[in-house]
């Protein structure tokens, strides 16, 4: 449903500023940069930079992506109204945004084409997919983790039952998707013998549906997960086999993201220069990416030099190396939601204690705990737990007993 527009935004549409329009709306909305951006898996500068550009040439899909989530009218921002609609018509031909997914749920449902083929068939399911993904950064995984299992068994229950080898494939891919969605929650549970178990099923059927990118991002997937559990060996074997199923025409992002992936395997094999020389690559490739237009599919948000920030941050903490921390938490900080950022302030603690900053350490990683019992995050709390048992002393401080205090009351 289209909102009402201001004189101002229309006289800004007539003159072809789009971003003026969105900027326009975005403030009559109360909504700050960073939500929307968050909305529609962008960063709060990508946001920015489009609400700057002036007349000129748009991205479609991200004009799409914004006005859906706002409610302009298509033509208000130089689309037709149907494109801000039928978010899956795009995604068969392109690209596939998150956000949209969610924010344009009702209308997208309702302009899926050509079920016969099985394109309108997996689009539904995918965008159930995406719907949890984006509920994600503010549900309990608890909360969600039943949901999305019984999801991935209606997705794999239609792809068994689908009658030729492409509609099979598709669906493969869906439920590619579906299992590292089941594989990320576990994760955040704390319960990773699961979350290996379903990343492994994502790349499984990734390679069922012949889709070697799908097949590369869900291996880089258990490779992250790998090196945060601290198993720098095998997180490298996997960004291996990730680099293997990527052709020579892959997107610059999976560059950019992989080689941050291999910089957080490297710290967890305790290799400082490897690590390094990997992020620096990230960072290089990140610049390179046009961060104005919406990532390939199965990338759904933005990667960006702030992410390579976040994970340089991650690879100091691992390696000690306050100097790596505190070098690049302001930037690390503006990525991702609550939990993703309770864990980098966890990283950021460690820096802390790493430079002797005992009490701005045990400060920050409190707050942490209480963002980890908010979601009730296995994962977070188990960082906690890890940050604290790298501090070693026979008379703790207060700030260290009372967060012992808060710990030993966590009881997911």
């Amino acid at each position: 449903m289209s909102i009402s527009i201001t004189p101002a935004a229309r006289e800004a549409s007539r003159a072809k500023d789009y971003g003026k329009v969105i900027e326009l709306v975005r403030k009559d909305a109360r909504m700050t940069q960073t939500q929307l951006g968050q909305a529609c898996g962008l960063s709060q500068s990508a946001v920015s930079r489009l609400e700057k550009r002036g007349p000129g040439a748009y991205s479609t899909d991200l004009l799409a992506a914004v006005a859906a989530h706002l409610g302009i009218a298509g033509h208000l921002v130089g689309i037709a109204d149907t494109a801000v609609r039928d978010g899956y018509d795009t995604m068969e031909r392109r690209n596939f945004l998150g956000g949209v997914a969610a924010a344009a749920a009702a209308p997208a449902l309702a302009a899926l084409t050509d079920p016969g083929e099985g394109s309108g068939q997996a689009a539904t399911l995918r965008l159930g997919t995406a719907s949890y993904r984006r509920l994600d950064g503010s549900t309990p995984s608890r909360e969600l983790a039943e949901a999305v299992r019984s999801h991935l068994r209606l997705v794999q229950q239609v792809t068994r039952a689908a009658g030729d080898d492409r509609h099979r494939a598709r669906l493969a891919a869906v439920g590619s998707e579906a299992a590292s969605l089941v594989g990320w929650l576990s994760w955040d549970m704390g319960d990773h013998g699961s979350a290996r178990t379903w990343y492994g099923s994502a790349i499984k059927a990734a390679r069922a549906a012949g889709d070697p990118l799908l097949a590369a991002y869900q291996a880089g997937s258990m490779a992250q997960f790998e090196a945060d559990a601290g198993n720098g060996a095998q997180a490298l074997n996997w960004t291996r086999t990730a680099r293997k199923y990527l052709h020579a025409h892959r997107p610059a992002v999976a560059d950019a993201w992989l080689s941050t992936v291999e910089g957080l395997a490297h710290a967890a094999a305790g290799d400082e220069r490897a690590a390094d020389r990997a992020l620096t690559a990230g960072r290089a490739a990140a610049v390179r990416l046009g961060t104005e237009e919406p990532p390939p599919w199965p990338w759904v948000f933005t990667f960006d030099e702030n992410k390579v920030a976040a994970a340089r941050v991650t690879c100091g903490a691992r390696l000690g190396l306050s100097s790596w921390v505190l070098g690049a938490d302001t930037e690390a900080l503006s990525t991702g939601h609550a939990k993703q950022r309770a864990l980098l302030v966890l990283d950021i603690a460690a820096g802390h204690l790493a430079a002797g900053r005992v009490e701005a350490a045990f400060a920050m990683a409190s707050r942490a705990v209480d963002t980890g019992l908010q979601y009730r995050s296995g994962r977070i709390v188990d960082r906690a737990r890890a940050v604290r048992r790298s501090y070693r002393t026979a008379s703790p401080p207060k700030v260290v007993r009372d967060f012992d205090e808060r710990l030993h009351d966590a009881y997911l």
